[in-house]
């Protein structure tokens, strides 16, 4: 369909796209945005304009919302008559907006001229393992005699997180401190890690949620998936190995988490779903479906050092790999997550966990690209790398493409600032 707004060739935002973002300008208050091309289109504006008024019902409440919550609490309905509206509005034989000068003016706004927030409220965060790829590659790091622990295979594996340090891409992140044994026949010490790590995934955003009690079955979890999102879940892995047994990930995983400003909804997804990865053995029940939950999904992570951007040279790729052989679905893990009655809300954060494929190249965190250290990252500008170092940025982009169809995330990213001094 042609549509009035130019989209250049190169933007992750097609019509296909059409991902929703909390923005504000000057010193107006954060409201709901969708992106096109280089520029965002103000959907708080349209909504006042009364071009959303036979579309859902308070459009101007939905759109005027500091995150996303309520549009993901709206459910199905309501999503794809927005999107169908959005759509409309662009149709480059609709006059509806393209016709008034001066709506056009205060609605459609440059996408580097507005200032991005956290796209949800966060309320929640739980944090998945569901690559076998990644699990069987840290199993082969840490424990070569057992790589793959034996429950991995019956259910979605997972721990829950924190909510308060998920931040919006861009936001620069502290080196963190933290317990670390370097010296198994030393006494711990409290420092900044020198393990620093990412980890490539992909979140879905929870929707309208259920009952505290109640179950979200399977089939139903279409209906319960806003949307998706790149995310970062950066690791300090010396505090982590030191501290998680024998509960889990602690301060080496809470100090930061980032998501991606712009929230791909589940619909523009649809042309790129694939079928779900055999699973051996089959899962019980609660965790089984007919319907394909696979989506072919292409990432690449890069790094560029302070060095390199001194130099004037491009950020280097470091892996790049495929959601389409993920072990676990989402749908998988919102019927496992709820499957004791817990209550999910409408902006609740999901992890896939790390996105690893078999090879080498396709590893989703520098502690497997490098094999726990042992075979440092060459960058072009001559440095190396086993972990990740202050002023290095890492940045992460995902995209979907099936004939003229492009479906792109966007870009998560952020710079490490060494680590705040502190009395000892």
């Amino acid at each position: 369909m042609p549509i009035w707004i130019d989209v250049p060739a190169s933007s992750p935002f097609t019509v296909d796209t059409l991902p929703y973002g909390i923005f504000s300008t000057g010193t107006e208050a954060p409201r709901v945005g969708v992106a096109i091309g280089d520029t965002v289109i103000d959907l708080a504006v349209l909504a006042r304009a009364g071009l959303f008024d036979r579309t859902v019902n308070d459009p101007a409440r939905l759109f005027a919302a500091p995150v996303l919550d309520r549009l993901a609490g709206a459910g199905r309905d309501v999503w794809a008559a927005v999107r169908a509206r959005i759509v409309t509005l662009l149709d480059a034989a609709n006059h509806e907006l393209q016709g008034h000068p001066v709506l056009l003016s205060t609605a459609v706004l440059r996408r580097d001229a507005v200032t991005m927030h956290r796209p949800v409220g966060a309320g929640d965060y739980v944090d998945f393992f569901s690559s076998i790829e990644h699990a069987t590659n840290f199993g082969k790091i840490l424990r070569p005699d057992a790589p793959l622990m034996p429950n991995y295979r019956s259910m979605p594996i997972g721990y829950h997180g924190r909510s308060s340090t998920i931040v919006v891409g861009g936001t620069p992140i502290v080196r963190p401190r933290g317990q670390r044994k370097p010296d198994p026949n030393a006494p711990a010490v409290y420092e900044p890690t020198r393990a620093l790590d990412f980890e490539l995934e992909l979140a879905f955003i929870a929707g309208p949620g259920n009952a505290l009690g109640e179950p979200i079955p399977i089939d139903a979890a279409g209906d319960h998936i806003f949307g998706c999102a790149l995310l970062n879940d950066w690791s300090a892995r010396d505090v982590q190995s030191w501290e998680y047994q024998p509960l889990g990930p602690f301060l080496g995983k809470s100090f930061a988490t980032s998501i991606a400003p712009w929230v791909v909804p589940l619909e523009a997804l649809e042309p790129f779903r694939i079928a779900s990865r055999e699973q051996e053995p089959p899962p019980l029940p609660y965790l089984a479906t007919t319907h394909p939950w696979g989506f072919d999904i292409d990432f690449t992570v890069t790094l560029e050092s302070d060095h390199m951007r001194a130099r004037g040279l491009a950020p280097c790729p470091i892996s790049r790999t495929s959601f389409a052989r993920m072990y676990w679905s989402m749908a998988q893990q919102l019927a496992h997550v709820t499957a004791n009655g817990t209550q999910i809300r409408p902006g609740d954060v999901y992890g896939s966990g790390t996105i690893s494929g078999a090879e080498p190249g396709s590893f989703g965190s520098i502690f497997e690209l490098t094999w726990g250290g042992t075979a440092p990252i060459d960058l072009p500008s001559g440095e190396r790398r086993t972990f990740v170092e202050d002023g290095d940025t890492i940045a992460m982009t995902g995209s979907c493409a099936r004939g003229e169809l492009r479906v792109g995330f966007g870009e998560v990213s952020g710079t490490i600032l060494p680590a705040v001094k502190t009395i000892s």
